[in-house]
């Protein structure tokens, strides 16, 4: 028990500081933006939907069934929030119960000495896993790893109690419920029934290669055969329910997430796949280099024989198949027990009796705790525990590190990674036992104390370097910006990209320009990144730029809608409506098949109708914008915000003079959201209309209540304040909105009519100007601008803005006739006029 408390002590305190961290990386989906988490969904959503919220029938799911972390999750959204303390905390303590269970695992295999100790040791400190504690989406790892031992452990209790106990069927029933649990937390935890099977056949019955078939056909042994046929039949049956929830369709993954599974060479495709876990295995041993992404061009591809790296795969796959023959060649007449060596079976160690293998391979099966029974009494004659030889710990080692790690292989189905270190936490626990049982090994076979103690302070100075190693690692994942920073090594292209985005976040824009334009030198095509730089540009007001790159997301990505959605904006603010219009809905028209994240692109469609309905609004077709604003209700997904588009379709009932339905889509607005400030100020303006003018009042206060800031709430109360003829205040409230939203044209335009019919011509003429000087190609401003100038005497400079605004609208009646009269005033007076 000793064992097992200082363990999961040090696996607790080693990620400690993780505890102040931010949320990292694919947090952000899984957590932050996953409706499945909020209150308001149905629970029952989690069992539908992928690891991300998307449905997981729908062609573009990830197909990462893992409801059991996604209701975790669920749960610490309830207590905490998205405050990130609550998320790491248990992922904390989930890593120091794993380490707990592996610690006593260890021990049934190990005995109750140091070398258990050490295995637990080096399994709580190893830096692998970093990513899968510190990383709260890593939880799916830790909490199938806790149902893998479980399980696991329920079913050692089942061979040690089979054939002696009607209670060893419970044990089993724990095993496979335990590995369903495991596969629902991550699908690899149903290869805990396969590394089960391999401990009963190879370590708890001690049978090599060539004794399989025989031992199994013996009528002694049916137990083993029936309890090896039930782990295949439940095995077989998870396997199945889960490819039949998934719509018996494997996920589809972008080249960029793994692309040997893209590349037409089969050669490429072959010697990767096979460099792969060799590449996997060496982060396990060295994890001197950590990735939080290890996609794209992080693995180059081996594209030919003479890559060097093909040495490395050789050496690898030849390691294994020596170590496999070891742990299943013919037993050897002396063998090793707990670090005492033993000949023959007659050497005790640590409480534990060994036998040689000779005297395995002549017994029969038995279990390794039997009861014995005379005449129907049990009489509990006492039992010492019979431990494993090397050979088969070796051979259970081997089973754990290579069976949860196959799935990640890219041997039954492609996978949407290169490497990814979370998918090692299982896989750790066989290397870990591995070096271990290899350490002792080599601490029996020397028999010069110095050399034993050398190979005892080696294996504890490897436990202290990983331990040193994680605590540096926790430092890169205590928030986004040091986590990315630290990647640029393994894949620039990803990590400057993500870098660019908390960049900008923190307003550093000229450093986040500078890390978008650096992942487009090492991958010029990813079209995220073409996007997120467009974006920036687009923000900072280098639109000409900014379209630039949109257009470049759009060829790398023909669907990526919010390209398009921006694109429009950019066309409907130059004046290009007709581009703009059929950007818009070229864009509405894009479906969600195969993309990976369907709900953001229902979002980007959706808004993409909001704005073409806007357009069309603004150019008076009510009825169009209607029947658009009804499709963009129609496919607006769950996490929309409404409240925009409900106060839309309002306005344009208003504009049809439907005041009931009018009346109706304001409040949905309002429903919706309760401090939104438009839809206050449109319902207020339509209460005026119908005479309830005190009510009105009461939502243009509201609105200014809530944000006392924003200019145009001043604005629509000043107007209404005109319309009840309180001239003095309507006038006060022009200039506060004038005053406050100096930049924004249509505020300052309004201000200006404002105090034009309150009959404070100087005070208009002044924002007139304003307007003219922010927007100086409309021509309604100059015309405007000329009409107050004319009114207040000011008649050359009032000619100049007339003439301006019919160089750009010629055809303008309203000015012609203007600059008419101001002629004729101007001769009148002996001025000079440009017509003369």
């Amino acid at each position: 028990m000793i064992a097992e408390l200082v363990s999961s002590a040090l696996g607790l305190a080693l990620y400690l500081n993780t505890l102040s961290a931010d949320f990292c990386y694919d947090d952000s989906r899984a957590i932050k933006t996953n409706q499945d988490l909020l209150p308001e969904t149905p629970w029952t959503h989690i069992f539908y939907n992928d690891f991300w919220g998307t449905l997981l029938t729908h062609s573009g799911s990830h197909k990462s069934y893992r409801p059991l972390c996604t209701l975790s999750f669920r749960l610490n959204h309830a207590i905490g929030g998205l405050n990130p303390w609550s998320y790491h905390l248990v992922n904390v303590l989930l890593h120091a119960a794993v380490t707990g269970l592996f610690t006593s695992f260890s021990k049934i295999l190990l005995g109750d000495g140091y070398w258990t100790f050490m295995a637990g040791l080096m399994f709580a400190s190893h830096p692998i896993h970093t990513e899968a504690v510190a990383g709260i989406v890593g939880r799916a790892d830790v909490g199938a790893s806790l149902f893998f031992l479980l399980s696991l452990l329920c079913y050692m209790k089942h061979c040690s109690t089979r054939g002696a106990s009607a209670r060893t069927w419970g044990w089993f029933l724990g095993t496979g419920l335990c590995a369903g649990c495991s596969m629902l937390w991550k699908e690899q935890g149903v290869t805990v029934l396969a590394v089960s099977a391999i401990y009963d056949v190879f370590v708890f019955h001690r049978l090599k290669m060539k004794q399989i078939l025989p031992t199994i056909y013996k009528r002694k042994n049916l137990s083993l055969f029936l309890s090896i046929s039930l782990l295949t039949f439940w095995g077989t049956s998870l396997l199945g329910a889960r490819l039949y929830w998934m719509g018996n369709k494997p996920p589809s993954f972008s080249n960029s997430d793994n692309p040997a599974a893209d590349s037409d060479s089969l050669l490429a495709r072959t010697l990767t796949f096979f460099y792969l876990p060799t590449k996997n295995l060496w982060l396990l041993l060295c994890p001197d280099t950590l990735s939080f992404d290890w996609s794209m061009d992080a693995v180059p591809l081996l594209k030919t024989i003479c890559d060097w790296r093909n040495l490395h795969t050789v050496a690898f796959y030849t390691g294994l198949l020596l170590l496999a023959y070891y742990g299943l060649k013919s037993p050897s007449v002396e063998r090793e027990c707990n670090g005492k060596f033993v000949t023959n079976g007659k050497q005790n160690a640590n409480g534990h009796s060994c036998h040689s293998e000779v005297e395995y391979r002549n017994s029969e099966i038995k279990p390794s705790f039997p009861s014995k029974v005379e005449n129907g009494i049990k009489n509990n004659v006492s039992q010492r525990t019979r431990l494993p030889s090397t050979e088969n710990i070796v051979v259970l080692s081997l089973s754990l590190l290579i069976i949860p790690f196959v799935p990640a292989t890219n041997l039954f189905f492609y996978v949407g990674f290169v490497i990814a270190e979370r998918v090692l936490y299982i896989p750790s626990m066989g290397f870990c036992l591995l070096i271990t049982v290899g350490a002792r090994a080599l601490y029996v076979k020397v028999q010069k104390r110095f050399l034993k103690s050398l190979i005892f302070y080696a294996t504890a100075t490897l436990i202290v370097f990983y331990g040193l190693k994680t605590a540096i690692r926790n430092g890169d994942w205590q928030n986004e910006e040091m986590l990315y920073r630290s990647g640029i090594k393994v894949n620039p292209a990803k990590a400057w990209g993500n870098l660019g985005n908390v960049l900008k976040s923190q307003s550093k824009i000229s450093e986040a320009e500078s890390a978008y334009r650096n992942a487009l030198y090492y991958r010029s095509n990813m079209a995220d990144m073409l996007y997120n730089l467009g974006l920036l540009l687009q923000e900072n007001s280098r639109f000409a730029e900014a379209l630039h790159y949109y257009k470049l997301a759009i060829g790398s990505r023909p669907t990526l809608a919010s390209a398009y959605l921006n694109t429009g904006i950019i066309l409907m603010n130059q004046g290009k409506t007709e581009e703009a219009r059929r950007t818009f809905l070229k864009c509405s028209e894009i479906p969600d098949e195969n993309l990976k994240d369907p709900h953001a692109h229902k979002s980007s469609v959706t808004s993409c109708l909001y704005n073409l309905g806007k357009l069309y609004h603004e150019q008076g077709h009510y009825e169009d914008a209607l029947s658009v604003y009804k499709e963009a209700i129609q496919k607006m997904p769950r996490q929309f915000a409404p409240q925009s588009l409900y106060n839309m379709m309002g306005e344009a009932y208003m504009r049809l003079s439907k005041l009931p339905e009018a009346e109706h889509w304001y409040m949905e607005s309002l429903r919706s959201k309760t401090d939104h400030i438009p839809a206050h100020l449109t319902y207020g303006k339509l209460l005026a209309l119908t005479g309830r003018k005190s009510e009105a009042e009461k939502f243009f206060l509201k609105a200014i209540e809530l944000d006392p800031t924003k200019g145009n709430c001043y604005m629509h109360y000043g107007q209404f304040l005109l319309e009840e003829a309180r001239l003095i205040e309507a006038a006060e409230m022009a200039k506060k909105a004038a005053e406050l939203d100096s930049t924004e044209f249509d505020v300052v335009f309004n201000a200006a009519h404002m105090l034009r019919q309150a009959s404070l011509n100087e005070a208009a003429e002044k924002y007139y100007d304003l307007a003219a000087k922010l927007r100086p190609n409309y021509p309604a401003a100059l015309m405007n601008l000329g009409a107050i100038l004319h009114l207040n005497g000011r008649l050359q400079k009032a000619e100049a803005n007339y003439l301006r605004a019919l160089r750009l609208k010629p055809d303008d009646i309203i000015t012609q006739s203007n600059l008419r009269k101001l002629w004729n005033i101007m001769e009148k007076q002996g001025l000079k006029t440009s017509k003369t």
